[in-house]
């Protein structure tokens, strides 16, 4: 389960079960050495194929079907940047090396007219988050080279010059966020601990806050973040926000005198951020900008800097279902225009392009996300500038107006795309020799209707032998979220199913992200109500399509999927096998355990006020009339949906009879684990569906 501003962060690893990242990158060279001694590895030889001959790949009969051998075998683009004379583009590649249990950033550039791509940094050292310097002479970017926390390197396009490091800061740097002469830079940097124990040799946590949990960081104390002006000449480090509250996402001003940050200075642990504004000395109280109780971030001045752009939704829409429209803000009076009502989607990564003539977006839509923009003097209605089945994420835009863009689809890994006059063609070819091994299961979009007649709209994925006049077990996934969606990204985890000879069924019920508010809005206060009769009505689909065995269902999910599984067990005794990850049982011994304790309140009421919703709501209330053998699983350490749901609805299979087997992954959170761990909650969620779905001797 997760909050609408983490659901991005959820939709790539354990937390959707997707098993991809869209993280942070890496290192190599430039033009004029050898190539493959830059690289040092396969992707170079890789590189140095035409992306004509990597498309053209094996004939279908010397292709293989995805294994699990390929889980880690795909890489990930981000950070794409393009140089000012719009010749360059920077990128990070994202590569998992299993054998060691890391992942690998390194930059590459590539020349935006086409060409094989340069690897600009090393091999042996994480490199990610490149920024072209203001005259296009060199790239500043991340790197943990030399053993430190992240620090800022700057290293020329020229020949012959090697990397500097700028920064030594001891917590290290997330972000390069530089003011306009490149001589500062805005960090945002947690509090020391001041605390002091009683007796010596304790070291107790002081909780004085409503909110005071979180996965991944753990019980949080009385440390906040704040933003600092960090001097790269002097190398001084400024404090210039304070107080019991955290700040982050800071953005200079166009003239450098000031800073835009997002904080919520009001109720401990609502989602009601604001904009800020302060003095980028630190002189004088910060400023609130922005007057809407909804949710405000992401703050982008416009260059006249009279004006800031936010993602804000509306005060009136219940926070975990509301849009995030874009609007924009006055600086000097605060009025908030919204600018895209109409679209009623949500939007990511507003940026300005084209000497800020046009606010360029992305727009998450019925299981796509495409590049969008608004003219800024009328910002009359959005133009769509990419279209059909995929998932653009990363893009920058040249001064002639062509877009650089990294983009997945169900039949392909991410890419980096170059698209003039609305032609697209590949730049890059980071998984075309991976892609061009694997023979795939075809994915098809999925119409339908929900039993009160509400559209709805998933994939199916067939096996690669798939035969019409054959019937195959099918296995329906369910999304986290739940305000989240199944798009046309590529996906590991219905692929590797597939190929095991399953029929996958992913669909987006009502509650999910992309179809506008009122199709997530819909589920409030009925989780598992609302929801579970889309998923069936999705099941029902796919067997009157004849692909799927009706006597041969299984379903399982992450999260919020793992959530509505648990539902799902104690109403229907349609599936003959169940995977739930990371799902509740008793919301009430939720409360107060997870870092929920907002959205529990928001939605459900206090316990002791609405004890009836609550308890009418939980999975724990129906698992004993479950009938379906089901395998639960969990991180020992997640504090985002604790395992604790998933032991208490074993106990009661347990107890009641039911075969059932619970698996708890040691020091792991809701995410991001360790590869072995990973590979091996597939493997284990393979063998529980072949054990039930599969005659005997399929399984062995």
């Amino acid at each position: 389960m997760d909050s609408q501003e983490q659901n991005v962060d959820l939709l790539r690893g354990p937390g959707n079960r997707e098993w991809f990242n869209e993280g942070t990158w890496k290192r190599g060279g430039l033009r004029g050495r050898n190539l493959a001694g830059l690289i040092g590895n396969s992707l170079a030889a890789l590189l140095l194929l035409s992306y004509a001959q990597l498309a053209q790949g094996l004939s279908d009969d010397a292709r293989r079907v995805v294994s699990i051998e390929d889980q880690f075998a795909f890489s990930t683009i981000g950070s794409v940047n393009l140089s000012p004379n719009d010749k360059w583009i920077a990128y990070t590649v994202e590569t998992p090396r299993y054998e060691d249990e890391t992942t690998h950033y390194q930059i590459f550039v590539s020349p935006v007219s086409g060409g094989d791509p340069i690897a600009f940094t090393e091999p042996d050292h994480s490199s990610w988050h490149p920024v072209f310097s203001r005259d296009g002479s060199a790239l500043y970017f991340l790197s943990d080279r030399e053993g430190t926390s992240p620090q800022v390197w700057r290293k020329c396009l020229s020949e012959g010059m090697g990397a500097k490091r700028l920064t030594s800061i001891d917590a290290g740097v997330t972000n390069i966020r530089f003011s306009s002469d490149e001589t500062k830079l805005l960090l945002v940097q947690q509090d020391k601990d001041r605390t002091q124990p009683l007796v010596e040799g304790s070291d107790p946590w002081v909780i004085d806050r409503l909110s005071f949990k979180k996965d991944y960081v753990g019980y949080l104390g009385q440390r906040r973040e704040h933003v600092y002006v960090y001097d790269l000449n002097s190398l001084a480090l400024k404090q210039i926000t304070f107080g019991d509250f955290d700040d982050g996402q800071p953005a200079w001003s166009p003239d450098d005198k000031q800073v835009a940050f997002v904080s919520n200075r009001g109720v401990d642990g609502t989602y009601d951020t604001d904009i800020w504004i302060v003095s980028a000395d630190g002189s004088g109280e910060p400023q609130k900008l922005t007057s809407n109780t909804g949710a405000d971030d992401t703050p982008v001045w416009h260059r006249d800097g009279q004006w800031i752009v936010t993602r804000s939704s509306k005060a009136e829409v219940p926070e975990n279902y509301a849009v995030a429209h874009l609007t924009k803000v006055a600086v000097a009076t605060g009025e908030q225009l919204w600018l895209t009502d109409d679209l009623n989607r949500n939007i990511f990564s507003p940026a300005f392009q084209l000497d800020d003539r046009y606010l360029y977006f992305l727009i998450e839509d019925s299981g796509e996300q495409q590049l969008g923009r608004l003219e800024w003097a009328s910002h009359e209605s959005v133009e769509r500038l990419t279209e059909g089945p995929q998932v653009v994420s990363e893009f920058d835009v040249t001064d002639d107006g062509q877009l650089l863009f990294v983009s997945t689809s169900s039949d392909r890994p991410q890419e980096l795309f170059r698209q003039s006059d609305e032609v697209p063609s590949q730049l890059s070819g980071i998984n075309s020799g991976a892609m061009s091994a694997l023979q795939l299961g075809q994915t098809e979009d999925l119409w339908f209707a929900a039993p009160d007649g509400l559209p709805l709209h998933g994939f199916v994925t067939l096996p690669p032998d798939y035969k019409p006049e054959e019937k195959f077990p099918a296995i329906t996934l369910i999304h986290g979220g739940p305000v989240s969606q199944y798009d046309h990204g590529f996906s590991f985890e219905a692929q590797f199913l597939a190929a095991n000879g399953y029929v996958v069924i992913r669909t987006n019920p009502r509650g999910s992200s992309g179809y506008g508010e009122s199709f997530s809005l819909a589920l409030w206060q009925g989780w598992g109500e609302k929801d579970y009769r889309d998923v069936l009505a999705g099941v029902d689909h796919v067997i009157k399509k004849g692909y799927a065995d009706p006597d041969s269902l299984g379903v399982g999910g992450y999260s919020y999927g793992g959530i509505l599984t648990n539902y799902l067990l104690g109403h229907t005794d349609r599936f003959k096998a169940a995977v739930s990850g990371a799902g509740s049982g008793h919301y009430l011994a939720s409360y107060g355990h997870d870092e929920y304790r907002y959205w529990y309140e928001s939605e459900l009421g206090l316990p002791w006020e609405n004890r009836q919703l609550w308890e009418r709501l939980s999975p724990f209330s129906y698992i004993h009339r479950a009938t379906t053998p089901t395998l639960f699983y969990g991180g020992e350490l997640d504090w985002n949906v604790p395992i604790q749901g998933s032991e208490q609805l074993y106990q009661v299979m347990r107890r009641v009879g039911v075969e059932t087997r619970l698996v708890v992954y040691p020091d792991e959170h809701h995410g991001e684990w360790r590869f072995a761990n990973e590979r091996d909650a597939m493997l284990r969620t393979l063998g529980w569906f072949d054990k039930f779905l599969k005659s005997t001797a399929e399984t062995e």
